[in-house]
């Protein structure tokens, strides 16, 4: 990874909205009646050398590919960037279409060692809070029409999507040259998400979730491979404590928590960390977040990943106030941060001043060189993509007058 050596670099946590061409092939693959392969592969890359070109027009420096690869049928998804690995691997049933959404039971749940239990999406402290506002259907609080199904572990985990990384990456790297861009990343479920299903199979869930680290090492050592920089999302890992029953205390989730970073370290053993960078949030919904899990409680748990980069929220106003934790905490000299300075949790565009002012708090607590800005978490699929795109550029903007501030 490039740090920041003569200005603030840019970046974005993945996801971009897709333009409706590409969601309506998706759509009617998924019904069996899309066109030809070919035809659709050759949609899907022109697809994404327009994204990686748009971006770098807007003055991003490490462009994705805006994950165009992970498919989404639907403009509003909060479901791509993990159940894309759902068609990857083998062992999996699916079972009945479940709609992910707010006050929709949803029927599974994972249980855990030390006593605790990961439960269901509904069951959230958060959720059962307000459970009035994330039941009405006009309360804003929305998640996507798109239904998928959801899993469970019947045999054995094996990684079956050598074709399709293969096919991201052939995608992404003629996107770059057509751009003449030397670097770009791409995004990768890590195995906790990646597992996060009922486990009919296994003999214990570790041996379940380290077989899902074997498993999705192959996605994480071909986008290496291929020169690209990996991100790993893991939102569970902080997002997991609003699941945890009963309620542990912040000491107790982050030794359970550390299961996580254990499998992502397993899965990218002997992998260069200076080529991957790892994505924390709380989950993108757009809801209270009122039982969020602190950064000051997590931050030694993200920072056990052994990786470069570490991208987290520090744009919306449940956690923008966590730029303090890093004047607390050192960080490793040869670590880079890529706080979210643009947020998907609002509709209304950051001021480039406000976006500049965010990154300074962060250059001034572990240095301009080590400060990557990007997003809280992606843009696609949670935001409209007018608003994507002008929250891409009022990074870019205020990624330039900080510059000018930190190095004048």
């Amino acid at each position: 990874m490039r740090n920041s050596s003569t200005h603030i670099l840019t970046s974005h946590a993945g996801s971009l909205p897709r333009p409706r061409e590409l969601l309506d092939a998706n759509r009617a693959r998924k019904d069996g009646k899309g066109s030809d392969e070919r035809a659709f592969q050759e949609q899907l890359r022109a697809a994404t050398v327009d994204v990686v070109r748009r971006q770098q027009e807007l003055g991003i420096d490490v462009p994705g590919d805006g994950e165009f690869g992970k498919s989404m049928a639907y403009s509003v998804n909060y479901g791509a960037w993990w159940n894309y690995a759902f068609q990857r691997l083998t062992g999996l049933r699916l079972a009945d279409a479940a709609i992910i959404r707010p006050g929709v039971p949803i029927p599974s749940s994972i249980t855990g060692k030390g006593g605790f239990e990961l439960t269901t999406f509904d069951q959230r402290r958060d959720w059962r809070k307000f459970a009035g506002a994330y039941a009405d259907p006009e309360s804003g609080i929305y998640m996507g029409p798109e239904a998928f199904q959801l899993p469970a572990c019947i045999g054995p985990i094996k990684y079956t999507g050598q074709a399709a990384i293969a096919a991201d990456i052939a995608n992404m790297k003629a996107a770059l040259a057509a751009a003449g861009i030397a670097e770009g990343f791409m995004t990768s479920v890590a195995p906790g998400s990646a597992v996060r299903m009922a486990n009919e199979y296994y003999k214990t869930d570790d041996e379940f979730l380290m077989a899902g680290a074997e498993a999705m090492r192959e996605e994480y050592k071909a986008i290496v491979d291929a020169g690209l920089i990996l991100q790993l999302d893991d939102p569970l890992v902080a997002e997991g404590w609003d699941q945890v029953v009963p309620e542990p205390s912040p000491a107790e989730y982050r030794k359970y928590a550390m299961r996580w970073v254990e499998a992502i370290n397993h899965a990218i053993r002997g992998l260069p960390p200076e080529r991957i960078r790892f994505h924390l949030c709380w989950g993108s919904w757009h809801g209270p977040h009122s039982t969020d899990l602190p950064m000051r409680d997590i931050v030694e748990v993200m920072l056990a990943v052994k990786c470069q980069g570490y991208s987290f929220e520090a744009g919306n106003v449940r956690h923008e106030h966590e730029w303090k934790v890093w004047e607390e905490v050192k960080l490793p000299d040869d670590k880079i941060l890529l706080p979210g300075v643009v947020s998907h949790a609002t509709n209304v565009i950051e001021h480039p001043e406000l976006v500049a002012q965010r990154i300074e708090r962060f250059a001034k607590a572990v240095g301009r060189e080590r400060v990557i800005a990007a997003t809280d978490c992606g843009l696609g699929g949670r935001v409209h993509a007018q608003i994507a795109w002008a929250k891409l550029e009022a990074l870019a903007q205020g990624a330039a007058v900080a510059s000018k501030e930190l190095w004048k």
